[in-house]
């Protein structure tokens, strides 16, 4: 197996790079970080390139690492500070390189879905994506503004669930048009006198679900293009919910 132990590594300086957007899409991959996000990629057949494993983590994977067929590279504790997104990085990676998202008109659009408008908050987002995955959804839309699904955090955050649900980044105003020819209804969501209450709404198998921003919630374009507008009573004292918690409640109760 071949060792890399410097930080100042030409390969490493590459990697390190996929932290960033520029560096993701000067390269086309990105970079996991954790056993348990590494083998729900290769187990779901992702384009994993390589492992960078550090001597302690390949002893407690090893069983599992050894039948990986691409490359695999054991890396300092350095080189792991150097690539990792935590104070204390768990010492394990995989390289994955990155597939084109499929042409918007070529997607089934039944089920459910959710799509995110300018949430910024990775834990809030990887929160979401899980809960959808949990709900039992198709598919989750990245709207333009909302941070990227490749962003180290944002990949921690949703701890896997990516694999499991079909996620897309675009413009919201596409997908909202493509939802409605293909007759699945859209929700949105806000706090104003002419929204709906939530439990008024009855469940179905297709819906398209929008969750706005943490601090502005939707934009008013895309509330103006939904077929409804939906909203959570609230009983108590307090001026708002968490997005991710009142998204989990919606889907939910949403999805058939």
């Amino acid at each position: 197996m071949e060792q890399i132990i410097s930080a100042k590594n030409e390969r490493v300086k590459k990697w390190a790079k996929l932290k960033t957007k520029k560096g993701r899409t000067t390269f086309n991959q990105y970079i996991l970080e954790s056993w348990h996000l590494v083998s729900e990629a290769i187990n779901a057949k992702q384009l994993v390139d390589v492992i960078l494993t550090t001597d302690k983590q390949y002893e407690l994977h090893q069983e599992d690492i050894d039948t990986f067929s691409g490359e695999v590279i054991e890396i300092s504790e350095d080189v792991a500070k150097t690539l990792g997104s935590t104070s204390t990085p768990q010492g394990i990676f995989g390289i994955v390189n990155l597939e084109s998202n499929l042409e918007v008109a070529n997607i089934d659009y039944s089920g459910a879905w959710l799509l995110l408008d300018q949430i910024q908050d990775p834990g809030n987002i990887g929160t979401m994506v899980r809960t959808a995955d949990a709900a039992g959804f198709n598919g989750v839309v990245f709207g333009t503004g909302t941070s990227s699904q490749f962003n180290p955090k944002v990949l921690r955050s949703m701890q896997g669930s990516q694999f499991h649900v079909n996620i897309f980044e675009g413009d919201l105003n596409d997908w909202i048009s493509k939802f409605k020819d293909n007759h699945v209804p859209v929700y949105g969501t806000e706090l104003n006198p002419k929204a709906v209450g939530y439990l008024d709404v009855n469940p179905t198998e297709n819906v398209a679900l929008i969750m706005g921003n943490e601090g502005n919630g939707m934009q008013d374009e895309l509330l103006d293009q939904t077929d409804k507008n939906i909203y959570i009573p609230i009983k108590g004292r307090a001026e708002s919910l968490n997005v991710a918690i009142a998204a989990g409640i919606l889907m939910f109760h949403l999805n058939k």
